[in-house]
């Protein structure tokens, strides 16, 4: 089993002032599974997110990836988590304008101090699995909406992480471009090693979901098989 969470659960403020964003969310996410959590904006859907990947500490409840427990580690240990394990394709994209394509993709290992050199190459691995291998050299704001995204799908996997989490991936698309990105993640991104959670308000990619999760108010309000399951 990929991740495990139990009773999760996040307030904010104190007193009267309390207010919950999550409420004991207990929820399975297997390895080879493209899970879709969707529900209203304010239902808690990226708060759960961000209790789920170390971001965000929960008030009670656990997280379990891959057997670990997440939330008893330490801060170090709960950073380089995120670092090794798990890559984030954001909404926005997120790419610095000063790098190049290839110097984008480069930034996570980067960051696991790995050389320079071998960075650039395993960047260049990963621009041809997305099949932007002749962007390497561009800078990002000479790629379209689609290309950039497919530049993100690259950084977040130049790591090999077990974990891919995508925030709204197809918000800043059009929808024939959303379509093929999610499909294009389905059939050459997801593994029997990799799980993936994607947080969408976007009907027009469910068919391509192992299973949709609901959140209502906080709290989880049901699952769905998907329509990938259902051919």
């Amino acid at each position: 089993m990929a991740i495990m969470a139990n009773k999760l659960t996040k307030w904010f403020g104190e007193g009267d002032a309390r207010t919950y964003a999550v409420r004991e969310a207990s929820f399975e996410a297997n390895w080879g599974e493209m899970l879709y959590i969707v529900g209203p904006s304010g239902s808690g859907k990226t708060t759960l997110l961000s209790m789920i990947s170390g971001i965000l500490r929960p008030n009670s409840g656990s997280v379990s990836i891959d057997g670990r427990n997440l939330w008893s580690l330490s801060d170090d240990d709960i950073a380089d988590f995120r670092l090794n394990t798990i890559g984030f394709v954001f909404q926005d994209f997120h790419l610095f304008p000063r790098l190049t394509t290839a110097e984008n993709v480069a930034v996570p290992l980067i960051l696991q101090k790995r050389s320079w050199q071998e960075a650039l190459r395993a960047a260049s691995r990963c621009l041809e699995i997305v099949g932007l291998a002749d962007k390497a050299a561009l800078p990002p704001t000479r790629l379209s909406g689609g290309e950039q995204q497919r530049v993100a799908i690259a950084r977040a996997i130049v790591h090999q992480p077990e974990i891919l989490i995508f925030d709204e991936p197809t918000a800043s698309l059009d929808g024939e471009t959303g379509r093929k990105i999610v499909s294009f993640v389905k059939s050459e991104i997801l593994t029997a090693e990799r799980c993936i959670i994607i947080v969408t308000h976007d009907s027009r990619i469910f068919e391509f979901s192992n299973r949709i999760m609901e959140m209502e108010d906080g709290r989880i309000a049901g699952f769905e098989q998907g329509v990938a399951c259902e051919a």
